[in-house]
């Protein structure tokens, strides 16, 4: 089975009052023809498809216009989850009607965790458990307390955060029984130790402002998202962020984009990717990363800047 992360779409986003529309388009696109000739049978899009909770018409069409375009290949699941830029009400507006194409939307997080567990299998009918878990708020997983310091709301939510994670891995251990087949999970969230650029926004409350991979149950693989930049988590190649496709910030320009390969064969040889490990197990994935073309330069130029007789003139 190949599993395609990426995250942080971040459909609609102007930047310097410029429309990323025409990148956004190139990039689907190119996902199309990845999928494709990599034969794919999942993608995971761990979070941020918009960039803001009311994202224009232009936007929703790119998102609509992919998944009728992943018709005409061989994906066989499509998993989309929330991060802390979506709106829960706009994705779960067409919800309904994409889980007719195989499209499994998790915009919220449910009161039974036994609705984020979904059963994936790819053309040979191999199974994987993907434990969807979307951008979890402070709301979801704690609740106020009168009276409690900056660093009790801090311990409550990472403790609440860590205890639903253990939860569903328990119910997918359950679920699994005797199957041996891998579980995956998603996340949105900003993990210790890792590198955060300028255009990534804080998403929780209070002082919290990582969450200890330590605390993440033994999962097969971690498919995260909110960090831009592609990276793993504490040198740890089964829990990753796949980073946003195009640069969202001045500072990211200069880091490669790419998206994330994740066999569980480990049969194929993956030609144009980076092989990070090659262990010929059923239970251990082959990582590969597929770097992403640049469809538009992002370039700074550093000078004295003058101003003459009410002109701008630029001094290098």
């Amino acid at each position: 089975m190949k599993i395609l992360h990426t995250s942080d779409w971040h459909l609609g986003q102007h930047f310097m009052m410029k429309s990323r529309e025409a990148e956004h388009y190139a990039f689907l696109n190119w996902l199309i023809d990845i999928v494709e000739k990599h034969s794919i049978d999942v993608i995971v899009v761990a979070g941020d498809i918009f960039d803001t909770a009311s994202p224009a018409s232009y936007a929703r069409k790119l998102y609509a216009d992919f998944i009728v375009k992943l018709q005409t290949v061989a994906c066989t699941n499509l998993i989309i989850v929330a991060g802390n830029h979506d709106s829960v009400a706009v994705l779960n507006e067409s919800k309904s009607l994409l889980q007719a194409l195989n499209v499994s939307v998790v915009a919220g997080i449910s009161e039974d965790l036994q609705d984020h567990i979904i059963t994936v299998a790819d053309k040979n009918n191999n199974q994987a458990l993907l434990c969807a878990l979307p951008f979890l708020r402070a709301t979801d997983v704690m609740s106020s307390e009168s009276g409690s310091s900056a660093s009790q709301k801090q311990m409550s939510l990472q403790q609440g955060i860590a205890q639903i994670y253990e939860d569903i891995y328990r119910l997918a251990c359950e679920k699994r029984a005797d199957m041996g087949i891998p579980i995956i999970a998603t996340g949105h969230l900003t993990a210790v130790g890792c590198s955060v650029s300028e255009s990534v926004r804080d998403i929780y409350i209070g002082t919290l402002t990582a969450f200890p991979a330590q605390l993440f149950p033994a999962f097969d693989y971690i498919a995260l998202g909110h960090l831009h930049r592609s990276q793993q988590v504490q040198k740890n190649p089964y829990i990753r962020y796949s980073g946003s496709p195009i640069a969202l910030s001045f500072d990211e320009a200069k880091h490669a984009k790419q998206v994330i390969l994740v066999d569980f064969d480990n049969n194929n040889e993956l030609t144009e990717t980076k092989s990070t490990k090659q262990v010929p197990a059923n239970s251990i994935p082959l990582i590969s990363e597929i770097v992403i073309p640049a469809f538009q330069s992002l370039l700074v130029i550093k000078g004295i800047w003058l101003l003459l007789n009410n002109k701008l003139l630029i001094s290098l």
